[in-house]
């Protein structure tokens, strides 16, 4: 009587120790939620709705059409005010997904309440809160007790030893709440919604304003991740079902981002690991099964995916997964229809395996010759070639394709850096099939995101997820020791499960021997339960009461400077590069406008038809604002057409001349010092010169064209360049554009820009452009060609040819040789370079200019904001960095004594001469930059200022 008077005063109090935790899991989980969605709208609380960077306004252009013209124009759109006189099909060239989300929900959803540009600048934020709540979802699959019952110690001996799948054997213990819900389960979906939700990683694509593809991507990856683990849940005979969702889920992905290959090949993975620790069941393979086929027949109805699911080589590996599981089916299907033994399920399968292998190969070579196989591309080369460029210097020159350093993981993960691996550990103790997912996402995701910077983006949702049931489990049991719950629990396990424990002793004796969780390790049993024992003697609970608080502490304290940090980061982030902020003299904040004002200056000043030439980078802003026709943009799908923008910037004013009379009728310079045009310009040089070989000949990296020295004295070749004269107009003394070629006609106010009026445009090349276009049958795709005037230049052009297309008939080897020779040794390459211009006679600047004063310049607060305020890597960032650490204190006095300017150089990161010498502890530097006025209390991109990292 006793022991059921017990056990029903125990259920209420159980009951409304559920209900306490379902609500603090809900407040929680809302706290998390509303903290993602305001930390993402500090740049539209600062800036309004403001669309940043250059990407997005492609993305914003491209959104409008398709609001203004529907789905049936927007996919026969041949855009001709983009990579003029080619011309771009736009419809039929991007990933619309996030366009189409877009009009949705300003059409269906928020009517007139919201302009399509508002709806634009908060979709990042909207779409960053779902994949906050998603990720939780994956934490939660991957911590349920029919999911993470296993090793991967135990699975793998399984494996070995040849057993076959039991799902018994993969089930583990947790305490059961209300409405099937179970700890700690739901505390691990908790902190991984806390993590993702603010995590720098997941921040830096979705911001307010980043309306960019990645925004609206990730949610879709990890409704796709969260899908695929659903499908594979242990005790569920219709969790395979998932697998079609999960396909659907991939086919909004692959609408969105190109990235949706590592999506698909991620799962792809998955899918053959589980075959190799032997978990291969009927389950798993109508998931996959029904995902690659539901995901691939979706995936090709996107114009600019098309049939590259079954041709790309990128995307085959997924296909020869599905394959070979079609097989191993097979295989499965006669091994239980014969009763086969294990050794001659063994024969069957390398039998079919053989002979599938033969019919494969046959295919391919019959195939190959036609050119149906797609290469590879030279930014997924790079990800595996062992140094960090890729052959193609258009690609090299962007600087998110650098490999990350582990500098760059603390800056973007920061405690998950610690966190992460802690649940990584965990995960492999607490193995499944669904959980087994997070151990191949976090290999390969660390694999790719070492090798390009930018693929960090790729390790927010598994590092929130795997920091999330560190924590999570870390917390339940801590709160669980304080209650005392555990304690009920073995109470009641005692007067309650005796009698059924001794009917399934037996049975479960038999289970214990194929279970991936004993393998005869009696010693280490025998260790375990004396730990167990003694942590449930008084001693032990006072000992556990104590870890408990003592975690829960540190755990608050880490977690409150995780977020004061990733506030910080967000603040940073939040900049939106078009519009810039600025410190004067006096200490004043000023918001340098310059970009957007002078593409408004275009828009209202210059005719419709007017062609804008500038370097590709400002492309999508120039159409997207300013409405005005442009050479090239960011969409870099013509190497030869960029090539032939560098030859005309970087090569002499003449022949840069020549090429822009007959492409454009203004030409617009980003100027102002830091990442301006001409801090760019060696990379445009070595660009040009992948395509005309005549650009630098003999000097494939174009070492000829640059600075020759640390006072920022331009090589011979520099300086008779188109862009150097445009740029230095009337400010470097003797470097005046040639009256009778170009019209200054806007200076922005703080000098960021300059625009000037090409005079003589050829009239007859601007019409014959207009009036010979070549459509197709259908009358949309009508490419333009380029004017006969450029006959003559586009005859000494040579196709680039990446390194992986093994479709051309012909190679560049010996171009590829030089190229890596040259990057591997920079010095080397210089000299060579120097040596040329020394053998040619052209090592003296001509006698006719004035020479550059030797005396002290000053600086106008103007061109201090100008300079300071233009965050960027170029290769004076990169040699200040160099001065400061080396503790070159000379060298930097001389520069500084040429160009004061250099002083108040930022790169990308916001950090300039004044955090590297706080950093590096040199006092000396410090002291030169602060009588130069150069502040130390200003925030870099992640919110630091320099003395912060002296406290470092």
């Amino acid at each position: 009587m006793a022991g059921k008077s017990s056990s029903a005063s125990s259920a209420p109090s159980n009951y409304l120790i559920s209900l306490v935790w379902i609500g603090a899991i809900l407040y929680g989980a809302g706290i998390f939620l509303s903290n993602a969605y305001a930390i993402r709208l500090q740049a539209i609380q600062e800036f309004g709705p403001v669309i940043h960077e250059f990407d997005p306004y492609f993305n914003w252009r491209a959104t409008q059409y398709l609001y203004e013209n529907g789905a049936k124009k927007f996919f026969t759109w041949f855009d001709h005010k983009v990579w003029y006189p080619l011309g771009r099909p736009v419809g039929s060239t991007i990933f619309p997904g996030m366009q189409f989300t877009a009009v949705f929900l300003k059409r269906y959803v928020f009517g007139d309440s919201m302009t399509l540009n508002d709806v634009c600048c908060y979709i990042p934020a909207w779409f960053g809160v779902i994949a906050t709540f998603l990720v939780g979802c994956i934490a939660y699959e991957a911590s349920l007790p029919v999911n993470s019952g296993g090793t991967i110690f135990g699975v793998a001996l399984d494996a070995v030893r040849g057993r076959y799948a039991n799902p018994k054997a993969m089930t583990g213990n947790a305490r059961s709440r209300l409405f099937g819900l179970s700890s700690p389960s739901l505390e691990c979906a908790l902190f991984a919604m806390g993590f993702m939700g603010v995590v720098p990683a997941h921040l830096m694509r979705s911001v307010g304003g980043g309306y960019d593809n990645e925004s609206v991507a990730v949610t879709a990856m990890t409704l796709t991740f969260w899908l695929w683990m659903r499908s594979l849940r242990n005790k569920d005979k219709y969790s395979h079902w998932f697998g079609i969702l999960a396909g659907v889920a991939y086919f909004n992905m692959v609408a969105a981002w190109g990235g949706y290959i590592f999506v698909l090949n991620l799962i792809g993975a998955h899918a053959a690991f589980l075959v190799l620790l032997g978990r291969f069941s009927d389950k798993v393979y109508m998931a996959y099964t029904l995902f690659y086929v539901v995901g691939t027949a979706l995936a090709i109805q996107v114009p600019v995916v098309g049939w590259s699911p079954l041709k790309s080589l990128e995307q085959l590996p997924a296909c020869a997964v599905f394959l070979g599981y079609q097989l191993l089916q097979y295989c499965e299907i006669q091994r239980k229809k014969n009763k086969l033994s294990r050794k001659d399920a063994f024969k069957l399968r390398i039998q079919v395996a053989v002979s599938a292998l033969a019919v494969v190969t046959l295919i391919v070579v019959a195939v190959t010759p036609n050119g149906y196989f797609g290469p590879i591309s030279s930014r997924v080369r790079g990800l595996f070639v062992p140094h960090t460029k890729t052959g193609n210097p258009l690609v090299d020159s962007v600087a998110e394709h650098q490999a990350a350093s582990s500098q760059a993981y603390w800056q973007y993960l920061h405690i998950l850096c610690i966190l992460a691996p802690a649940g990584f550990v965990i995960v492999l103790f607490r193995f499944g099939d669904a959980s087994c997912f997070l151990f191949v996402y976090a290999v390969t995701a660390y694999f790719f995101s070492h090798k390009m910077v930018r693929l960090i983006l790729l390790t927010a949702p598994i590092a929130s997820t795997l920091g999330g049931i560190a924590v999570g489990r870390v917390v339940a049991w801590s709160i669980s020791v304080l209650i005392g719950e555990g304690e009920e629990e073995e109470k009641a396990t005692k007067k309650g499960g005796s009698k059924a424990d001794g009917k399934k002793e037996g049975k479960k004796r038999k289970e214990k021997k194929s279970s991936s969780n004993s393998h005869g390790l009696s010693g280490v049993t025998a260790i375990h339960d004396g730990f167990v024992e003694a942590s449930n003697s008084t001693e032990g609970k006072i000992v556990k009461a104590i870890l408990a608080v003592v975690l829960l502490g540190s755990l608050y304290m880490q977690a409150s400077t995780f977020k004061d940090y990733s506030w910080k980061i967000s603040a940073g982030l939040s900049n939106p590069s078009i519009i810039l902020k600025g410190q004067t003299r006096e200490g004043n904040i000023i918001k340098v406008d310059d970009y957007r004002e002078a593409y408004w200056w275009l828009r209202d000043n210059t005719p419709e038809d007017a062609r804008i030439m500038a370097w590709w980078d400002y492309g999508y802003q120039i159409t997207g604002i300013a409405n005005r026709t442009t050479i090239a943009d960011g969409n870099t799908w013509n190497h030869e057409h960029i090539a032939l923008l560098g030859k005309a910037l970087t090569g002499s004013v003449e022949e840069g001349y020549e090429i822009a009379r007959h492409l454009a009728d203004y030409v617009l310079i980003w100027g102002g010092g830091g990442g301006d045009d001409l801090a760019k310009s060696p990379h445009l040089a070595r660009i040009a010169n992948s395509v005309y070989r005549d650009h630098c000949p003999g000097d494939v990296t174009c070492r000829a064209f640059g600075f020759v020295d640390r006072k920022g004295t331009p090589s011979p070749m520099m300086e008779k360049s188109f862009l150097y004269n445009l740029h230095s107009h009337r400010i470097v003394p003797g470097v005046t554009a040639d009256p009778e070629k170009f019209e200054p006609v806007y200076r922005s106010k703080y000098g960021k820009v300059r625009i000037y009026k090409i005079l003589g445009v050829s009239r007859k090349s601007k019409r014959w452009v207009e009036e010979n276009r070549q459509c197709d049958a259908g009358g949309w795709f009508c490419p333009g060609q380029y004017p006969p005037g450029l006959k003559e230049i586009l005859g000494k052009k040579k196709d680039f040819a990446q390194l992986e297309d093994f479709n051309r008939g012909d190679s560049d080897a010996e171009y590829q040789k030089e190229y890596f020779e040259n990057l591997n040794n920079p010095e080397l390459a210089r000299k060579r370079a120097l040596k040329k211009i020394k053998e040619e006679g052209l090592d003296e600047p001509e006698k006719k200019k004035d020479p550059i004063p030797t005396k002290v310049k000053t600086l106008s607060d103007e061109e201090k904001v100008e300079i300071y305020s233009t965050w960027e890597d170029t290769e004076d960032t990169t040699l200040m960095w160099k001065i400061v650490n080396g503790n070159a204190v000379d060298d930097l006095e001389r520069w500084l004594k040429s160009d004061p300017g250099a002083a108040w150089l930022r790169s990308a990161d916001g950090r300039g001469p004044m955090w590297w010498a706080f950093e590096s502890k040199n006092q000396d530097i410090v002291t030169i930059l602060m009588k130069m006025g150069v502040p130390h209390s200003d925030m870099d991109k992640n919110g630091l200022t320099p003395v912060d990292l002296l406290k470092d």
